[in-house]
C-alpha cells in the first residue's frame, strides 16, 4: 500500500469518498458544484490544506486532509485530519493507519508540525475505535461550530 499526496488526478476519487463520506455519516448530500469547487481550490491554494490517499494496484483505497492550525502555545502548527474516507471493501485492513502514520512521520519530520488533531461525530463510534488503536484520544477538547445556514 502506498500512502502519498494527491494530485489533481485524483479529483474525481476525492469527490466521490466526500459524497459518500457526507452521506455514510451524517445523511447528508452535499451538492456537487460546491463541494468540486472546494477540493479545486485546495489544489490552487496549498494554505488551505493537502489531500494524500492511499493505493494498491492503482485502485485509491481512502483518503485524508490535513489542514492547520496556528498554536501559539506551541509555536508551531497543528495538523488537522479532516475528511477522511476509507473505500467500504478496504476497512479493517489497515487503510487509516497507514494514512495516520504517514501524517505522524510528516509531523515528526517537520519541526514546525507540533501535533495532529481530528473530529469525529459523537455517534460514530467505529471511527472512534479506528483512532484510539492509533494511540489518539479524545480526553482533552469537545468541538463547539456555528456554520451558517
Amino acid at each position: 500500500m502506498l500512502i502519498r499526496e494527491a494530485t489533481e488526478k485524483d479529483i474525481p476519487d476525492l469527490i466521490d469518498f466526500q459524497l459518500k463520506m457526507a452521506l455514510e455519516t451524517e445523511n447528508i448530500t452535499l451538492e456537487i458544484s460546491s463541494l468540486t469547487l472546494g477540493v479545486h481550490r485546495v489544489f490552487k491554494d496549498s494554505t488551505k490544506g493537502r489531500y494524500y490517499v492511499a493505493e494498491e494496484k492503482n485502485e485509491t483505497l481512502g483518503c485524508l486532509m490535513t489542514t492547520y492550525e496556528w498554536s501559539d502555545w506551541r509555536n508551531g502548527t497543528v495538523l488537522w485530519i479532516q475528511s477522511v474516507y476509507v473505500a467500504k471493501d478496504h476497512r479493517g485492513k489497515g487503510v487509516f493507519k497507514k494514512m495516520y502514520e504517514h501524517i505522524q512521520h510528516l509531523v515528526n519530520e517537520v519541526p514546525d508540525f507540533k501535533g495532529i488533531r481530528l473530529y469525529v461525530d459523537k455517534t460514530n463510534r467505529s471511527a472512534q475505535l479506528t483512532y484510539e488503536k492509533t494511540g489518539m484520544n479524545g480526553e482533552h477538547y469537545t468541538i463547539y461550530e456555528w456554520m451558517k445556514p
